[in-house]
């Protein structure tokens, strides 16, 4: 699905921001990614490509588009980068999210720049199975 099959694309809110009352329904494929954004569990985590992955269509750049454009309605920091770096001009408010739901971290190195800490992609990813209650 290309950004042009998303009616409404273009600049928009970004992910802390939730669409203005009355903006109407979300495109399909958009409301179908919030969908599965709002099923991540608190703590756990899923990438761009999971979600592609799991509805079946688009990429990362197609659920990246729709978190860019409609994340403020949802959970936006459970959705992540693959490597498990913070999005650079919202890593302190999603930073405030992971420490306060128990989400696994690493700390950054010395090197990092900031030395904002990564998410422990190993034990943090979610695969889609029912909560359980623990990381694993």
């Amino acid at each position: 699905m290309s950004e042009k099959d998303m009616p409404g694309a273009g600049p928009g809110p970004g992910p802390q921001e939730a669409p203005a009352a009355g903006a109407g329904e979300y495109p399909e494929y958009a409301e179908r990614v919030l969908e599965v954004t709002e099923l991540i569990p608190p703590g756990r985590v899923m990438t761009y490509g999971d979600i592609a992955e799991w509805l079946e269509e688009g990429g990362p750049r197609q659920v990246g588009r729709v978190m860019a454009l409609y994340g403020g309605a949802v959970p936006w920091w459970r959705v992540v980068r693959a490597d498990g770096t913070l999005l650079g001009e919202h890593e302190l408010d999603a930073l405030a999210h992971y420490r306060e739901e128990g989400t696994p971290l690493k700390e950054a190195s010395r090197a990092a720049e900031g030395h904002v800490p990564r998410i422990d992609m190993r034990r943090a990813r979610w695969d889609g199975r029912p909560h359980t209650g623990t990381h694993t």
